[in-house]
């Protein structure tokens, strides 16, 4: 019954609610540049991916995956990467399509369930010669991450997974964002999205009526005017989020995964936390602190934020013995 009882029940005096547990890490922690080495993937389908490497000839390996228009700098990714390289990880922090400081190739962007950019990642890390490939994704990047490792049978190398803060079932976070209160983290997200959608016109012709883009007020028009006529797959909004959504692929994932989702996470509703799933299944892990917002998670009196210290945990009492003794959960 893996319902883990937290150790995250105090944050600075000052982060006295969800909202602000989000919001100042969001806009003011920073890390200092840390040593990446970047490498330009190219994609069988003409685009490209910008993945950050930190690498001391070790034979083990995390993937980060960061959130909705965030990037491999972001202090929840920067942090993580300095505190598992460490302790003797190398690091592989991957920017998602028009993330990574240069516009990409094609008309489309990415979403959360695209995982044949995650794939084509996981596939080049697999060149390498790593033994443990352990993926951490944050937000939107756990999702992505959850839904690739429930999708197909993954490489017997690639031994566990951590998410945080993850919308696993993205119509209910988006009905949540369209709450009173929360609506101020959709407004931002759509404010970059339009930009980058507007500067990509400039550079290419797009399928799309460009006055209404500008007029999108809601992930749904936005998802409408851009997203749905670029990935003409969907029928409609709730089609699309019905066959991105990570929660459905929960129970095909046979490696050890830990998903940490705040209950005060201001982006988060009711189905994004999978409480029947973690007592059924032995290796989906949950851990629902009552603090933390949205990859907050501040500790008092330190640089770093629980999201390390727990995923270092995780690691080592979890995963590491799981691939030792090659045991099946069930």
């Amino acid at each position: 019954m893996p319902l883990l009882a937290t150790k995250y029940d105090k944050r600075p005096s000052f982060f006295f609610n969800g909202h602000l547990e989000t919001i100042i890490p969001s806009l003011f922690y920073k890390v200092d540049r840390i040593g990446y080495r970047r490498e330009r993937l190219e994609l069988s389908d003409g685009d490209f991916l910008d993945l950050d490497w930190m690498k001391n000839g070790r034979n083990r390996l995390i993937i980060l995956s960061h959130g909705l228009e965030g990037d491999s700098y972001r202090h929840y990714i920067t942090r993580m990467a300095k505190r598992l390289f460490a302790v003797e990880w190398d690091i592989l922090a991957w920017n998602n399509r028009s993330c990574s400081g240069e516009m990409n190739r094609l008309p489309r962007f990415y979403h959360h369930g695209a995982t044949e950019d995650i794939g084509a990642v996981v596939d080049r890390a697999l060149k390498e010669t790593y033994d443990q490939i352990v993926l951490i994704g944050f937000s939107m990047g756990g999702g992505m991450q959850q839904k690739y490792l429930g999708e197909k049978k993954t490489n017997s190398r690639i031994k566990g997974a951590i998410s945080f803060s993850v919308p696993c079932n993205v119509l209910d976070s988006a009905n949540q964002l369209r709450k009173r209160g929360n609506r101020f983290y959709e407004r931002r997200f759509i404010r970059k999205l339009k930009k980058k959608i507007l500067l990509k016109s400039k550079l290419m012709r797009l399928p799309v009526d460009l006055e209404e883009v500008k007029n999108v007020k809601t992930f749904k028009q936005l998802d409408k005017a851009f997203t749905l006529k670029i990935h003409t797959e969907y029928k409609d909004a709730d089609h699309f989020y019905s066959k991105i959504a990570s929660d459905q692929y929960l129970a095909n994932i046979t490696i050890p995964l830990l998903i940490v989702n705040a209950l005060n996470d201001p982006m988060l509703g009711e189905l994004c936390y999978p409480y029947d799933l973690a007592r059924e299944k032995r290796n989906i892990f949950l851990e629902t602190p009552k603090i933390g917002g949205h990859v907050g998670f501040v500790m008092p009196n330190s640089e770093g934020s629980y999201m390390e210290s727990v995923a270092e945990r995780f690691i080592e009492e979890v995963i590491i013995p799981f691939s030792q003794n090659q045991a099946q959960f069930h």
